[in-house]
């Protein structure tokens, strides 16, 4: 089943918002409506499962691992309808001028990934993407701290908020990271 035209949806947010699990139900939908899914992820991302798309509250949807945004063109199905990738803000720019071709090609386009990374800043490709998206769904969590809704990822080191100055990018789940509401969200610049 083609769609008339392409489009990008982009969903976003902190971790422990239930970015995947958005995900995860959007392409249950698509597969129920009889169209053609691929899924990637970068490879880096080997929390729960290699070949699987999986979100903290366990929910899985098989998924292709991929080392850059180029090998989507090289995998990708002729017939394919939706192409959803998780955790793009782990890829570089090559990734916006990809999503586009998709979409002008009459793909729908899926993306999660985090807006901002541990220092509050935007992350990786995810601004663009958000910006030239159809539609852009951004989730909230619970603050560990607090309760109230939270918007921002604290990276904790030793149980201690991280210092500015550490690296970007390191893959964890609850053992490293706290969603936080921004009253609680802490970077140290010491």
């Amino acid at each position: 089943m083609r769609h008339h035209s392409g489009s990008v949806e982009v969903i976003t947010g902190s971790m422990f918002c239930g970015k995947t699990d958005e995900l995860i139900r959007r392409l249950r939908r698509a597969t129920i409506a009889r169209q053609k899914v691929q899924v990637f992820k970068p490879a880096i991302d080997t929390r729960y499962a290699v070949e699987k798309v999986t979100s903290h509250a366990g929910t899985e949807f098989i998924a292709t691992p991929i080392q850059s945004a180029s090998q989507i063109r090289e995998l990708l199905d002729e017939e394919v309808t939706v192409v959803a990738i998780d955790e793009a803000q782990f890829f570089d720019d090559e990734i916006i001028p990809l999503v586009q071709e998709l979409a002008d090609r009459g793909i729908r386009v899926i993306i999660a990934g985090l807006d901002t990374d541990f220092r509050g800043e935007p992350f990786g490709p995810m601004p663009v993407l958000m910006a030239q998206a159809e539609r852009v769904d951004k989730l909230q969590a619970i603050c560990m701290v607090c309760g109230e809704p939270a918007t921002r990822t604290q990276r904790l080191v030793n149980g201690q908020p991280a210092h500015y100055n550490d690296p970007v990018v390191i893959v964890g789940a609850a053992e490293l990271y706290e969603a936080r509401c921004r009253k609680h969200h802490i970077v140290r610049r010491d």
